[in-house]
C-alpha cells in the first residue's frame, strides 16, 4: 500500500475536544500521526502536524479536514512528498534574552540567514524580570549551520548584535546530536 506523508497547519479558538476531534478524524482515515507542534496563543489553539496517509486516503482525508472549519478549526493540509536531499550541516542552539522591544526576531534572524544558517525550531516568549517586572524577551533555537560553517565566526557575529541590542545570547553544540 502506497502511503503519502502530509503537513497540516491548523489554527482556530481554543476550546477542549479540539485534538481529540483532530486525531479522530486522522484515524477514521487510516492515518498516522508522527509529529506535531501544538500550541495556546492568545486564545487561539495553533499547531503543525505531520501524518502518514494511504495515498487512497488523502482526498477523503482532506475533505474531512476541511469540514472541521464548521466547528472553527482552520486546516491548511500540504502534501509533502517531494524528495528530501540530505545535507550534512551543524546543528546548533541558540539561547538569548533581553529586555523586550521590537525587531529583535528581524535582526537575530537576518544574522542567521547572512550566514545560510537554518532555524529548524523557534520559541520564543516574554516573561516579567524576576526583580523588577519588566517584560524580557526569551527565545531557543535549533538551528541547522552548513557544514563549511565557521563556528567561531558565527558566534562572534552573534555577539556583536547581542551587544548592540543589549541581550545575553548564547550558541553551543548539542552534545546529544551525532554530527
Amino acid at each position: 500500500m502506497t502511503r503519502s506523508s502530509l503537513v497540516l497547519t491548523l489554527l482556530g479558538p481554543d476550546r477542549p475536544g479540539l485534538v481529540e476531534t483532530l486525531a479522530a478524524t486522522i484515524a477514521d482515515h487510516d492515518a498516522n500521526w508522527l509529529e506535531s507542534r501544538m500550541a495556546r496563543l492568545a486564545g487561539k489553539f495553533a499547531g503543525v502536524l505531520r501524518i502518514d496517509a494511504p495515498l487512497e486516503q488523502c482526498q477523503p482525508l482532506t475533505d474531512a479536514l476541511n469540514k472541521l472549519r464548521d466547528a472553527g478549526l482552520n486546516v491548511v493540509v500540504e502534501s509533502s512528498d517531494g524528495p528530501v536531499s540530505p545535507t550534512r550541516s551543524h546543528p546548533l542552539i541558540l539561547n538569548l534574552i533581553g529586555h523586550d522591544r521590537p525587531g529583535i526576531v528581524r535582526e537575530v534572524s537576518h544574522a542567521l540567514t547572512q550566514r545560510g544558517v537554518n532555524v529548524v525550531e523557534f520559541h520564543t516568549q516574554v516573561v516579567s524580570a524576576a526583580m523588577t517586572g519588566d517584560p524580557l524577551f526569551k527565545a531557543t533555537a535549533e538551528l541547522l549551520a552548513p557544514v563549511d560553517t565557521q563556528i567561531d565566526e558565527l558566534r562572534d557575529a552573534l555577539d556583536q548584535l547581542a551587544h548592540e541590542l543589549d541581550l545575553d545570547l548564547t550558541l553551543s553544540q548539542p552534545a546529544d546530536v551525532d554530527r
